[in-house]
């Protein structure tokens, strides 16, 4: 138990190395301009290094954590599939650039500790989707999010327990099956990552057993990894009722982005903690200045008009993400102002 705790322990310690390092003469409040030039004379490749280290140090800690009982499998379980969110922000920030000083570091950091161990696709394949075919396409018919949030169910007349089943999806009998054909595809396509899984597959068996290759490996993996995937996908964007504007990006935004818990700072806490971390919970600020680093998001937020939508939570309550997805889909398609049909398709 010490040893897994100690772990756990020192990965969030190498962690704070590269936000330590970011965070120097940060200011409270600052415009984009000012910030990428504070950014770029702090980039460098090593303390994005420390960064990855402790995420798997971390996970390492709970596969040991997972040997020790049923409820401590749970955590781990949980533990993990945060580290696993985790890695994919950090591996959204390398498909930006601005993870690390060097393309080929960014490429590299992207591939090695998230993409490859993770079973995913190759980062240029996700730079092209992401940044070339989702950032200016946001909620627009081009955007591949939308296929993505249609295959879970979420399309115009959707209601009732369709809709309920749809914002659970990952953890749906389909779901699932669609995660794992997912998988299954990325290793047949590029087997090399197929290596990758197996050693982790077999490291997990190692320090935790059959609690450490199933609730630190499958279960993570496979079920609450990509749930919280999936509910950040949700919290991105108006994906169904944008308000489409032209200007400035920030004002292009504005009208299709959404901010959650800017008035709950314990909620905004948690969430930037576990499923909307490495400056997730900015998104909006992301997609206005996609350029900027997570760590200065917060910075530019305070800088930055709040956007239209400003829900109060995810799920639970009147104000919240899902209530206002669950209107816009119910509602009968109307066209919209430059003849396009309002769908999720």
């Amino acid at each position: 138990m010490h040893l897994c705790l100690a772990l756990i322990a020192s990965g969030a310690c190498l962690r704070q190395i590269d936000r330590i390092h970011f965070a120097r003469h940060r200011p409270r409040t600052a415009s984009a301009a000012e910030l990428i030039a504070l950014q770029r004379t702090r980039a460098n490749d090593i303390t994005p290094l420390f960064l990855l280290a402790g995420q798997w140090a971390q996970i390492a800690g709970y596969w040991l954590l997972a040997a020790q009982g049923l409820l401590a499998a749970t955590v781990a379980a949980v533990g993990i599939a945060v580290q696993f969110r985790h890695l994919q922000e950090i591996s959204h920030a390398a498909v930006h650039g601005i993870l690390a000083r060097s393309a080929r570091v960014n490429l590299l950091l992207a591939e090695a500790c998230a993409h490859h161990p993770l079973g995913l696709g190759p980062v240029p394949v996700r730079r092209r989707r992401h940044v070339r075919d989702h950032h200016p396409h946001a909620t627009l018919a081009a955007d591949p999010n939308l296929a993505d949030l249609d295959a879970a169910g979420l399309r115009p007349g959707t209601t009732g327990l369709r809709f309920a089943l749809a914002l659970v999806w990952p953890l749906t009998p389909r779901g699932i099956r669609a995660t794992t054909a997912g998988i299954g595809v990325t290793l047949l396509r590029h087997p090399a990552r197929g290596a990758a899984i197996a050693a982790l597959l077999g490291a997990s068996y190692l320090a935790g057993g059959w609690a450490g290759l199933v609730f630190g490996m499958l279960l993570p993996r496979l079920l609450l990894y990509p749930q919280l995937a999936h509910f950040s996908l949700l919290a991105e964007h108006t994906w169904f009722d944008p308000e489409h504007h032209t200007g400035t990006p920030a004002q292009v935004e504005a009208g299709r982005c959404l901010r959650l818990y800017s008035r709950n700072r314990a909620l905004a806490s948690l969430a930037a903690a576990t499923w909307l971390p490495y400056g997730d919970l900015y998104h909006y600020a992301h997609s206005a200045h996609p350029a900027v680093r997570w760590s200065y998001l917060p910075a530019l937020d305070r800088h930055l008009a709040a956007p239209h939508c400003t829900p109060a939570g995810l799920l639970l309550g009147r104000d919240t993400v899902a209530r206002r997805h669950f209107r816009a889909l119910a509602a009968t398609p109307a066209a919209a102002p430059d003849g396009r049909t309002v769908r999720a398709a």
